[in-house]
């Protein structure tokens, strides 16, 4: 059976074979199951730990090594990462613990290594965290462990303070939140639920919204989350989904809406009442759609595939539309903290899609219906650039507040440091009564 270390090691290793998403496979790991709770949850912490401050466990082994992380194998070098993060970063977990556990991983997985991991580990014990000076160009990347590019971006785009504070919100969360069904239940009777079940809850700022600071088993095995009585939402996207401002008994179509969270919170303002349309590219991802809504009892929810970027007019129009558009994700750090590891490269071709993607979705907008745009990305390049584009080339839409009970702003910035939340970027347009 294997430890909580192994397990973290083996996962690491897995996320940087097959690119996958730390989130998706923490979810679905095998190897998990077979811990118990208190190692499950220091398996999970490694690996999230490892991801999130991965440049700053790398300086540190710069400081102690004779050659570049480059020219050792990728297993000694998850081994180090490993002992770094838990002797830097993890106060519960004696020195001399974290250096043991590592030089063991070493030996069974890179056993040429095991005189080097202790060496080094003993020496970042003895040292601690080491930063460049605060005048450095790369003291904030470090501190941080955020690529220079976007510590660039951020602070081209909002400023050197707003910048500061996403970099410092931009570790994991403590708990995670979940939405109340409200078509089931309502906030206190599924607080006394989950404390009937072992659960830590609390109520948040957010009418519907509860934080878990606690976990027995995974949510998914909860009693409570089987009867339908919630379904896991970060705040950011619950107001999202709010800004739509849906009514019971409209048609409302969600076009990027795997796995469904948005659509859930827009079915249950509804009251279940009306006609929920929610799409997504690919059959699998619909098919989580269809689940959910089967488990909350929302049957006013239909999924089915389809491309938001080709316009349907099979589909007809629609009171609401919502267009949370696939983006590079630079707002979910705490959620997935790999998305800062992306080759910026790879995300100059994003705003294009965005923009096509609401171009289609206005489309099927009524007269003096409403348009919403989301990213969970924390850049203006595919947040306010885009709209700019849209408003330009669709004179019939017209800005407006997205979130009145929050702010007057039509396009409405979610920070993390701000609003304790996800990053987030909702715009809202309103289309004329006689377009």
């Amino acid at each position: 059976m294997a430890t909580a270390r192994q397990a973290a090691f083996l996962l690491l290793k897995k996320m940087q074979k097959d690119a996958a998403y730390s989130n998706l496979l923490l979810e679905n790991a095998s190897l998990l199951g077979s811990l118990s709770r208190r190692d499950r949850a220091l398996a999970t912490a490694l690996v999230y730990g490892v991801i999130e401050r991965r440049l700053t466990l790398d300086y540190q082994l710069s400081q102690y090594l004779s050659k570049p992380l480059s020219k050792l194998s990728p297993e000694a070098v998850c081994v180090l990462r490993l002992g770094v993060y838990q002797l830097l970063f993890l106060e519960k977990i004696p020195s001399s613990a974290a250096i043991n556990e590592s030089v063991k991983l070493a030996k069974k997985y890179c056993a040429y290594a095991s005189g080097l991991c202790n060496a080094v580990l003993r020496k970042v014990s003895q040292q601690g965290l080491v930063l460049p000076q605060e005048t450095a160009e790369d003291y904030l990347s470090v501190k941080y462990s955020c690529p220079q590019w976007l510590i660039d971006q951020w602070t081209r785009d909002y400023g050197e303070e707003t910048a500061r504070g996403i970099l410092a919100h931009s570790f994991a969360a403590q708990g995670f939140t979940v939405r109340v069904n409200t078509n089931k239940t309502g906030a206190q009777a599924l607080l006394r639920r989950l404390e009937e079940e072992g659960v830590t809850a609390e109520t948040t700022d957010q009418s519907g919204l509860l934080k878990l600071l606690n976990l027995p088993c995974r949510v998914d095995e909860l009693p409570s989350f089987k009867d339908g009585l919630f379904h896991v939402q970060d705040k950011a996207s619950m107001l999202c989904a709010l800004s739509l401002d849906a009514k019971k008994g409209e048609r409302v179509f969600d076009l990027c809406a795997a796995p469904g969270g948005k659509t859930f919170t827009i079915a249950e303002e509804m009251k279940n009442c009306g006609e929920v349309l929610a799409f997504d590219l690919y059959a699998h991802r619909t098919a989580l759609i269809e689940s959910g809504a089967r488990r909350l009892g929302l049957s006013c929810v239909k999924a089915a595939q389809g491309d938001a970027s080709v316009f349907d007019a099979a589909l007809g129009q629609a009171d609401r539309v919502l267009c949370d558009v696939p983006c590079s994700g630079l707002g979910i750090l705490r959620q997935k903290p790999e998305v800062k590891w992306k080759d910026p490269a790879s995300l100059q071709n994003l705003p294009a899609l965005q923009l096509k993607i609401l171009s289609t979705g206005a489309q099927y907008v009524k007269n003096g219906g409403r348009l919403i745009y989301s990213t969970c990305a924390l850049s203006r390049a595919e947040n306010e650039d885009v709209c700019a584009a849209f408003l330009k080339d669709h004179p019939a839409f017209q800005p407006v507040p997205a979130l009145p009970a929050l702010s007057e702003k039509a396009f409405l910035t979610l920070f993390p440091q701000q609003h304790d939340c996800d990053g987030f970027f909702i715009a809202a347009f309103r289309k004329d009564e006689t377009a």
